[in-house]
């Protein structure tokens, strides 16, 4: 059999301010149109199918329709990520079931698969490990806790149905998970799981299945023998410039392993990063081609010029984000915020209270302000 893989729409996402709906509309004709050439048996969406818990109505119309149309080709499988609310994506599950629609956002359900003709389908949605221990029956705490728990259902139901797997013989097992697995590699437009690195979960609690579709990493990629993120289908930060946005198609065959293709997704505007003078990138002649891109510039001038957006757009009318590296001056304007780029929420706070009192914080109140920063990721998670 054959299925679609793919993940992290985040409908309802902007781009530096810019509003991406319509490119997100363009991906789903792409979508759909794919699934219906290639004759797919199930559509997976691993997770991030919004934005944020309260998506904007044009997204949830766009959602709707993108389900409607996917569920004309074949059956879809879609689980909660860390951006859905689960309550909101989960409403109306049973009903949208019998359209084949399937909407998987109760982590006690993991061991119930959705049963297409010829695989079985474990849908784990994202867990936020303080919500989910007591619906799993977890006793410790983690990212790896919760997930372990939720596969050993996904063991415990394969192993009552006879131990089915396609290496071997039997009926293919699928697990889909939006999750961190370790060895993954990260990009800038990812929401951090867990402060401190603690969301990484290892690829081997996942072992046992013939594929394993996952989501909430932007980039495409291999993890462990048979895990695949098929990335975003639009790039959400400049650190994605050079990823090639893809979904994945996968052949399941019993006693044969899983093999996957990615499907190149169609650019609707590619991304450049700019560095030099204001003048050098005006006059140009080589950064012709970046004319019509998103564009992000460094400006290098040892003082900052007038009005440099504006001109910038001039050349670049999609110029959408503007920094400054001046050269041959220290401590110049910005230079505070170049320091600052990159750095996950737990190290920013560690600065913050560092530079405001003139001393690091002390191991205890390092806890603290950790505990806030996971109060506030449980609290958005819920919302």
């Amino acid at each position: 059999m054959r299925l679609l893989h793919t993940a992290d729409w985040h409908l309802g996402r902007a781009f530096h301010g810019e509003d991406l709906l319509a490119s997100q509309a363009a991906f789903v004709d792409f979508l759909v149109e794919l699934a219906r050439r290639e004759l797919v048996d199930g559509v997976l969406i691993a997770g991030d199918l919004y934005d944020r818990a309260l998506p904007p109505v044009d997204a949830v119309r766009l959602a709707s329709e993108a389900l409607a149309r996917l569920s004309e080709v074949a059956p879809v499988i879609a689980i909660s990520g860390n951006h859905d609310s689960a309550a909101r994506l989960g409403f109306g599950a049973e009903l949208l079931a019998r359209a084949g629609v399937h909407v998987r956002t109760d982590p006690a359900a993991a061991g119930v698969p959705v049963v297409l003709d010829g695989a079985l389908v474990y849908a784990i949605p994202y867990l936020e490990p303080d919500l989910v221990r007591v619906a799993l029956d977890c006793d410790q705490r983690g990212h790896a806790a919760v997930v372990a728990a939720a596969m050993a259902r996904v063991r415990a139901d394969v192993a009552r149905r006879g131990g089915a797997r396609a290496v071997g013989g039997g009926t293919p097992i699928v697990v889909m998970a939006h999750a961190f697995v370790a060895g993954a590699v990260p990009s800038e437009s990812e929401r951090d799981l867990a402060v401190g690195g603690a969301s990484n979960v290892p690829h081997a609690l996942l072992a046992g299945a013939d594929y394993v579709a996952l989501g909430h990493l932007h980039g495409p990629q291999r993890v462990g023998e048979r895990g695949r993120y098929a990335g975003s289908p639009l790039a959400f930060s400049f650190s994605e410039a050079t990823q090639r946005k893809t979904v994945a198609l996968v052949e399941l065959e019993a006693g044969a392993q899983a093999r996957s293709e990615l499907v190149p997704v169609p650019v609707p505007r590619p991304l450049a990063t700019l560095r030099g003078t204001l003048d050098e990138l005006l006059a140009d002649p080589r950064l012709a081609g970046h004319e019509a891109a998103w564009v992000q510039a460094t400006l290098t001038d040892p003082m900052r010029p007038a009005d440099a957006m504006e001109r910038l757009r001039r050349r670049f009318p999609h110029a959408v984000a503007l920094a400054f590296d001046p050269q041959g001056m220290l401590d110049a304007p910005g230079a505070s915020y170049q320091r600052l780029r990159g750095l996950d929420d737990e190290e920013l706070v560690r600065r913050f209270v560092a530079d405001v009192r003139g001393l690091a914080a002390e191991d205890e109140e390092l806890e603290l302000l950790r505990d806030a920063l996971t109060a506030r990721r449980v609290a958005e998670a819920v919302a």
